[in-house]
């Protein structure tokens, strides 16, 4: 006789371990996040249950939602248990959280130090896997008056143009400027280009009394503050 599988979906187990339940009785935020991931998972394999394979996803991914976040469809139905539409699931719900981040990073409106200005630019470049510069515009108060991107993908001084960037300070009657590009490799060195860029800048907008503020790298877990280490 062939012997029954017990199923590892969510509605059959105990009460005590059921997220969803937990969720609306207790509360989202008393739930771990395997439990979240459980909830878009809704069920496991054969072997796990959903809360299971989702601790098993997450450290696969250093336990960082963030990190999680960097992985494809195709890289999240790697994992048995986990199809095409699961994977969409947990892409789709983690992409909802880096937008709500760039909301909250909108109500940013005054930039007093380096930590200000990561808050604002992490939700835009912090998590890509491509390099983009940006620049930050600031007025008198060092109030965000503009904000937008230069360039995109890999950073040399010939990308940046200079007239351009001093252009549009110039339209948004900007006196302070703010410069940033993330590197996806993790390292927070800068290399010989951003140096070179940060000067090409800053000796430029000196002849129309404009700031060069800072000049931030962002990494998906730090940031490096040209301001901040005195090499600006």
């Amino acid at each position: 006789m062939q012997e029954k599988v017990a199923s590892f979906s969510i509605k059959n187990w105990a009460d005590d371990d059921r997220p969803r339940e937990k969720l609306v009785q207790k509360g989202r935020s008393v739930l771990s996040d395997a439990e979240l991931i459980a909830i878009l998972i809704g069920s496991g394999n054969k072997k796990e249950s959903a809360v299971e394979l989702a601790k098993r996803i997450l450290a696969s991914a250093n336990h960082n939602l963030n990190e999680l976040g960097r992985l494809s469809v195709s890289q999240l139905m790697q994992f048995k248990g986990i199809g095409e539409a699961k994977a969409v699931s947990i892409a789709a719900a983690l992409e909802v959280g880096r937008r709500r981040r760039g909301i909250a990073a909108d109500k940013i409106v005054k930039i007093s130090g380096s930590r200000d200005a990561f808050d604002l630019l992490y939700p835009l470049i912090g998590e890509l896997q491509h390099e983009e510069f940006w620049i930050v515009y600031l007025n008198n108060s060092n109030k965000v008056i503009h904000k937008s991107q230069l360039s995109k993908g890999g950073i040399t001084g010939t990308l940046v143009d200079v007239r351009l960037v001093l252009k549009q300070a110039l339209e948004l009657g900007a006196v302070g400027i703010v410069l940033a590009h993330n590197h996806p490799s993790g390292t927070l060195k800068p290399s010989t280009a951003d140096k070179e860029i940060t000067t090409k800048l800053k000796k430029a907008s000196e002849a129309l009394d404009i700031k060069i503020l800072d000049h931030l790298i962002l990494t998906q877990h730090d940031y490096l503050s040209f301001a901040d280490q005195g090499i600006l």
